[in-house]
């Protein structure tokens, strides 16, 4: 397809010569080269189609790189990627040795700070600023966040400090109502309320720039902050943080845009500009359904028919999703709890069976951990479904509000493991390793989709108490048939899954179908090693490990977490006061932060594979 306006463009210092007239058609060659290279190579479409005035009045009106954009979470920075000259590479994004799906500082100077979570980029651009200033330059600051980041406490931190600080900075609110499922809260139905009078602005903005800061000024500041409420029905909070507050406009006005941040981006102090956009501007189907439409997949561009797998098993976010229906219904002090990802953790199914005992709680992990403590010391059985990278924002949370109370909190960790194109900034690495050490807490992982129904099921019991956690991958299950009844498991016991001689390999979670494959291909060349699935990393099942050591020569650990803290340090704790000869060697994720690729791709990176297994178990024969 052939893109008169955007193969021109290279750089932002491209776009300055163009008139008005010719950047809207530059948005519109945008928006089409997003949809043309997301359909084939899928990305987080919606967000981006939506703000792409945003990114190109931006360009347009700052000098970048000089001056600093800090795009928060990433989902909305597409077109700010495609003209920073990376247009031909986002052909590859979210490709291995391709494009981060987010901005990256390594990846280009235009990306003034990395992101993948939401809520950090006031923070993040207030530092940008204060730096400036210190410095004595005139860099212009700008942080663009959605409107669902303002669920998120980090959100309003920053706001809080930038507001008192009165630092230069400009911060877009991108009001487009909903982040991937529909925005909640307070905030959100502030935003839906909060009005503008142009009126009010054009007497404000002209006051202010003639007057000095004088005496007079403060009179005058008194009187439009009391003749305001003749304006503004509900007032401004922005205002009272301190921030000078704009809006709202039309955010996918390209002319509006640039002749407002035009007006507004040299004023001193702090200021919000509120701009109102669609996400999935511009193409009906992402319109249409927006929530589906964020990250959508593969998809024929002319019908808008995504295209689907035939034939693909369940995934494991559809078991726990139909799992926790099932107990919710024979338990009534089952409660549901999601911050922001109730489509994506499947915490939907019970949302439509139980909305009464389902909150999604917005962007917020810290919240959702301490409100489902609350919870369940009000004698509830909090379910709180949250995504591993996610949950590590919550840290604090789980030892002081759940772990150090020893209160019953179930959580179920999503997308655990290596997921693939997100990368670096979604894998979810830790979570093995930083909960093992929590007092109070019970850690296991399932290697299929019957023991994940079976720990929901155990964990409800009473025979399991304190916090308890359960991970799992994102993507599809093993295929295998589930059981009409659930079986207990008992808690700490690991399960020997093979017999064998010489090398044991001791694995958790999902990452142990690898194992099984492995030794089936060893097995050729006859080669029998023990399989063993530990299931928990806390309480750890040391017996079983020291059991092994009399019958086998080396330990073979493997795990779809960080080898610092998790299952191979289990392990050589619990041998480090024996004495023996076994050898211990640990297959996982090594000590560095792994980038965007297939999962089958960051699997054989980290030698996790069954082929790198098999590799690990025939060293020893």
């Amino acid at each position: 397809m052939e893109y008169r306006i955007l193969d021109k463009i290279d750089s932002p210092k491209d776009i300055k010569s163009l008139d008005v007239r010719q950047l809207q058609t530059l948005c519109e060659e945008i928006r089409e080269y997003m949809i043309e290279c997301c359909a084939t190579n899928p990305g987080h479409l919606g967000a981006s189609l939506g703000s792409v005035e945003i990114a190109v009045a931006l360009h347009y009106v700052l000098n970048t790189p000089e001056d600093k954009i800090v795009w928060d979470v990433g989902h909305q920075a597409y077109a700010h990627k495609i003209i920073t000259g990376r247009r031909e590479e986002f052909r590859l994004n979210r490709k291995k040795d391709g494009l981060s799906g987010f901005p990256k500082m390594s990846e280009s100077p235009y990306d003034s700070f990395g992101a993948g979570h939401a809520s950090t980029s006031v923070s993040a651009a207030l530092g940008l600023a204060t730096a400036a200033a210190l410095e004595g330059k005139k860099t212009k600051v700008v942080a663009v966040l959605g409107d669902g980041a303002f669920s998120g406490g980090l959100a309003y931190e920053g706001l809080n400090n930038a507001g008192a600080s009165k630092t230069d900075l400009l911060v877009i609110l991108n009001d487009n109502q909903i982040a991937i499922d529909k925005n909640v809260g307070a905030m959100h139905n502030y935003l839906l309320r909060i009005s503008t009078s142009s009126t009010y602005n054009r007497a404000k903005n002209k006051l202010w720039d003639k007057l000095g800061a004088n005496g007079l000024r403060r009179i005058i500041q008194k009187f439009m902050r009391s003749t305001k409420n003749f304006f503004f029905r509900h007032g401004t909070l922005f205002e009272g943080l301190g921030f000078r507050y704009f809006g709202i406009i039309d955010g996918n006005n390209i002319e509006e845009l640039v002749k407002t941040l035009t007006s507004i981006v040299n004023l001193k102090g702090p200021k919000l500009l509120h701009v109102s956009t669609v996400k999935g501007k511009g193409y009906k189907p992402a319109e249409a359904d927006q929530s589906i439409w964020h990250a959508p997949g593969k998809f024929d561009i002319e019908t808008g028919e995504r295209i689907h797998q035939e034939g693909a098993p369940l995934k494991y976010q559809n078991i726990f999703g139909q799992t926790i229906v099932r107990l919710a219904k024979e338990n009534p002090k089952i409660v549901g709890v999601t911050p922001a990802m109730l489509s994506g953790g499947q915490l939907i199914d019970m949302m439509k069976v139980f909305p009464e005992r389902t909150f999604d709680v917005g962007i917020a992990e810290e919240h959702a951990v301490t409100f489902s403590a609350g919870l369940a010391a009000a004698g509830m059985l909090p379910v709180c479904n949250v995504y591993s990278s996610f949950l590590q924002r919550s840290f604090d949370q789980i030892i002081h509000d759940v772990a150090l109370q020893n209160l019953k909190v179930i959580f179920t960790i999503d997308r655990a493991g290596l997921v693939g194109e997100d990368g670096a900034t979604h894998n979810g690495s830790f979570d093995l390793a930083y909960l093992r050490f929590i007092p109070n807490l019970t850690e296991m992982a399932p290697m299929n989709e019957i023991e994940l129904q079976d720990m929901l099921y155990s964990a409800t019991t009473d025979n399991y108490s304190g916090a308890i956690t359960i991970r799992y991958p994102r993507g599809n299950c093993e295929g295998l048939e589930l059981p009409t009844e659930f079986s207990y498991i008992e808690k700490g016991k690991a399960v020997k899954i093979k017999e064998g001689k010489e090398v044991a390999v001791l694995s958790i979670g999902t990452i142990g179908n690898k194992v099984k494959k492995a030794i089936e291909m060893v097995e050729s060349e006859g080669i029998t090693p023990t399989h063993i699935n530990m299931r928990f990393l806390r309480p750890f099942d040391i017996n079983c490990v020291k059991e092994v050591t009399k019958s086998h020569r080396a330990i073979i650990t493997v795990e779809d977490g960080c080898l610092v803290g998790g299952l191979y340090s289990a392990v050589c704790e619990a041998l480090s006061d024996t004495d023996n000869n076994c050898k211990v060697v640990g297959l996982g994720i090594p000590d560095r932060f792994i980038e965007q690729g297939t999962v089958a791709e960051q699997l054989r990176e980290c030698g996790i594979d069954a082929e790198g297994i098999c590799k690990a178990i025939k060293y020893f024969f």
